[in-house]
């Protein structure tokens, strides 16, 4: 009797930038496909080997290795000339056979750049109210695919004119909306054209291919990207990125069924962050904060921009378990926590002096919130060349009790630097 099939989802548990690459390169070689599920190339994900930094944005991190497959999935939307040069960027770098093991869903929607240039207008229309959206074209190209309009995968594949035509659609109506903006539909159609020869050999039915794999037994890692506090239903509305980015938008982005999922992986940095703008209940605004962007790096792999950092805030992670049903976590970023003398950790809300059960859909109301924390002394002293649970000072493994016993998740990796051999599994 042959093994089932497993399927493993890496998620986001806060605002992004949690480190999901790194999880998903450790579990990687173990499987015979990574796929993205959603987004674009808003999402950006780091992987380490040795001295080489590989930076995904629309690629799956599983990409470096050579036995595995990489799938582009129906809900994601991409950017074909960012595509190409994402690919051509990592081949420079020695990422073999990229062309050769990449699959894309014909039923994925394409992002033209008249979607970016839109994303820019309707950001600068909101002035001071920006949502910090990384302008590449996301938004706008969801927004076409739910108006029917959108230009798939598929219809590179099909009749050029009928291809034209859509894209002269989508021209007229932002020509419409933005009439001071000159759009040029010959020019939009002619740089999509280009690429058409060289991403045909890659487009699929995905639907077809996933669940042909699911019947073989193969093991089948989803990288999500962005993460719970920035999906479109269940984050910070409106200051969230156009995707369900929660363990549902998997079924959906791939036609996976829910009774294949094995293992819902919850990744958690071991303080908070968030780029752009948003309530942030924890955030740090002192030396504190500023020590940790600094320590931690925290700057935005796609857009460069500084992240706001705070304490570590558990009743975000209690929303976004209750999403997503993690069975189990990986804490990542440890040790840019080695130098505090004391960590202070979010266990609770009050509104209006009363405790909040869970967290408000209002953003009025967010902005309000009081947080309640405990204190857990620091542990000043260096983890970065910890391999072992045991070995870690004892104050940082009440670090991560006190969020394993708040979540009843229990944590299965510990992150505690960059490189791909500094984590440890417990």
């Amino acid at each position: 009797m042959t093994s089932p099939s497993h399927v493993t989802i890496v998620l986001g548990s806060q605002w992004g930038d949690e480190g999901k690459g790194k999880v998903v390169d450790l579990l990687a070689e173990k499987a015979n496909i990574v796929a993205r599920c959603q987004g674009g190339n808003n999402a950006g994900h780091t992987v380490v080997v040795g001295e080489t930094h590989y930076d995904f944005h629309l690629l799956p991190s599983g990409v470096v290795y050579q036995d595995v497959s990489c799938v582009i999935g129906n809900g994601v939307v991409v950017h074909v000339p960012s595509l190409f040069e994402e690919i051509d960027k990592n081949i420079a770098k020695g990422c073999e056979g990229i062309t050769d093991r990449l699959i894309i869903s014909d039923r994925a929607h394409v992002v033209g750049d008249l979607h970016q240039t839109v994303d820019g207008l309707y950001e600068a229309e909101k002035q001071g109210n920006s949502l910090g959206t990384t302008k590449k074209g996301i938004g706008p190209t969801y927004s076409t695919k739910m108006q029917r309009t959108g230009i798939r995968m598929a219809d590179l594949l099909g009749d050029p004119a009928l291809l034209k035509e859509k894209v002269c659609g989508i021209v007229r109506d932002y020509a419409l909306r933005f009439p001071d903006h000159s759009f040029d539909s010959e020019e939009e159609y002619r740089r999509l054209e280009l690429f058409i020869p060289r991403i045909t050999p890659m487009i699929k039915d995905t639907v077809l291919y996933m669940n042909e794999a699911l019947n073989s037994n193969k093991k089948i890692l989803v990288e999500g990207a962005n993460a719970a506090m920035l999906d479109i239903d269940f984050g910070t509305y409106p200051y969230v990125t156009s995707s369900n980015c929660t363990v549902g938008g998997v079924c959906t982005g791939l036609g996976i069924p829910p009774t294949k999922i094995s293992d819902v992986l919850g990744v958690v940095k071991a303080y908070t962050t968030r780029v752009g703008a948003g309530t942030f209940p924890t955030e740090l605004t002192d030396d504190i904060g500023n020590a940790m962007a600094d320590i931690g790096h925290e700057y935005g792999v796609t857009t460069g921009r500084r992240r706001r950092c705070g304490w570590l805030d558990l009743m975000v992670l209690k929303y976004s378990h209750m999403v997503n049903g993690f069975t189990r976590l990986a804490v990542t970023k440890l040790d840019i926590l080695d130098t505090f003398k004391e960590l202070k950790v979010c266990i609770g809300y009050k509104l209006d002096g009363k405790d909040l059960l869970s967290f408000p859909a209002d953003h009025a109301l967010l902005e309000r919130i009081e947080p309640v924390y405990t204190t857990i002394k620091g542990w000043n002293s260096p983890t970065v060349d910890c391999r072992t649970f045991d070995s870690l000072p004892d104050q940082a493994k009440k670090y991560l009790s006190t969020i394993e016993e708040f979540l009843g998740v229990k944590i299965g990796w510990v992150g505690v630097g960059q490189s791909r051999d500094s984590i440890i599994i417990i």
